[in-house]
């Protein structure tokens, strides 16, 4: 569904749901070291959970070097969350030079 998207955009949007990825990683992690009874797994879910967030660190720098990633500036934001889910729905690639209703 994507072979329209020229390689800048493909990285954007892959990088975007790594973050989303990594984002769902963590959460998953912390509720798992909640509900774990085992000392040895609930360590060895902390070092995980430290790993995923490091690794989210990671990538929203990454994101945030590339322009891809705006989290101080919502209206922004929501504008290239926007335009990626209209690149990968199939709508026209202008998406990203059209004025938004926060413009």
């Amino acid at each position: 569904m994507v072979q329209h998207l020229d390689n800048e955009q493909k990285d954007r949007l892959i990088a975007s749901d790594l973050l989303i990825s990594v984002k769902s990683a963590v959460r998953n992690y912390s509720c798992a070291i909640t509900e774990i009874a085992s000392p040895e797994v609930k360590s060895m879910l902390k070092r995980h959970l430290n790993d995923a967030i490091d690794f989210h660190e990671d990538v929203t720098m990454y994101m945030i070097d590339k322009g891809y990633y705006y989290p101080d500036d919502i209206e922004k934001q929501v504008q290239i969350d926007l335009a990626n889910a209209r690149f990968v729905s199939g709508e026209t690639v202008r998406a990203y030079s059209q004025p938004t209703p926060f413009s």
